[in-house]
């Protein structure tokens, strides 16, 4: 694009300017990073060494993980850096990066969430057929298309973002390189950036939001039926990943449904920092929380 100046440098405007809010906030990220980096760590080093929980559950739950640690990596540090730094410019090519990461990431965990609705949905569901349904290669293949959806998607918003002219202003009023703050900046019509957001939206979203209900709406008529001693066990397992769930979508619409992103910048400040942030630190809890064989496992290694 002859309108594009590559090089481009942009100036992080931060979370807030107001010095004490700062050094409140440095020490709030430290730990949320400490946190999501060492719950995300355990319960990986926990599945990997319990050979009972060597199941596609268990397997899905690890891939989120790796997402949740990958996710927070690619935010906080960055922040921590410009919070603490006089100079909070950022290159293109790092900001692009960021979007690219962040997007890749975030659309494969709103897959990842929906095929482990329907890991969910098969063994409880059809439980006489989910091992031969759940097999080792299937599980595989949906992971692969799972990160590789994700992944092919973030690279047509990041082409389509930085070939745009960025010419009415080049500080960023947000934390981190997300697409609606930059997609203000330029002074191009931006009608296939706000297309190609709603049609993700749409694919990524709404689509594997409507699956993950789905599934969990058969689940739900199945638990029913269930005998109320095991109905307590399956339903703990259900109410700990639809809480991921709720909390994922939640916070993702609200950013990204939002007619041509109207939504004020504090707003968008504040529900980015719960998805990219917090969500990542809760997931290792709210899975392992009410889950006995993750709990017994971390009491057996602490012993």
């Amino acid at each position: 694009d002859s309108n594009h100046t590559y090089g481009t440098m942009f100036v992080l405007l931060g979370l807030t300017n107001i010095p004490y809010l700062q050094a409140l906030s440095i020490f709030t990220l430290l730990i949320i990073y400490v946190i999501t980096l060492s719950g995300n760590m355990i319960l990986l080093i926990v599945v990997r060494i319990n050979k009972q929980l060597q199941t596609p559950m268990y397997f899905f739950l690890r891939n989120l993980s790796v997402i949740d640690v990958c996710f927070s990596s690619t935010i906080i540090p960055k922040l921590l850096i410009t919070t603490l730094s006089t100079d909070r410019s950022v290159s293109e090519v790092e900001c692009a990066l960021q979007m690219y990461f962040h997007l890749a990431l975030g659309g494969t965990e709103s897959v990842l969430l929906t095929i482990m609705s329907y890991d969910r949905f098969t063994a409880i569901c059809k439980p006489l057929y989910y091992s031969s349904i759940m097999n080792r290669r299937y599980c595989i293949s949906l992971a692969v298309v799972c990160w590789t959806g994700g992944f092919l998607n973030s690279i047509v918003h990041v082409v389509l973002t930085f070939q745009l002219p960025f010419c009415r202003s080049h500080q960023l009023d947000h934390f981190f390189c997300e697409e609606p703050p930059l997609l203000k900046l330029s002074c191009q019509d931006t009608w296939p950036n706000v297309v190609a957001v709603y049609v993700s939206a749409f694919v990524i979203g709404i689509c594997t939001f409507s699956l993950t209900l789905f599934s969990y709406l058969h689940i739900i008529l199945t638990i029913l039926k269930i005998r109320s001693t095991h109905r307590r066990k399956v339903f703990s397992t259900c109410a700990s990943h639809l809480t991921a769930v709720f909390l994922f979508y939640g916070t993702i619409f609200s950013i990204y449904l939002q007619p041509s992103f109207t939504s004020s910048i504090e707003t968008n400040k504040s529900v980015s920092l719960i998805y990219t942030t917090l969500i990542p630190m809760l997931n290792p809890i709210i899975y392992s929380i009410r889950n006995k064989d993750i709990t017994n496992t971390i009491k057996r290694i602490l012993k």
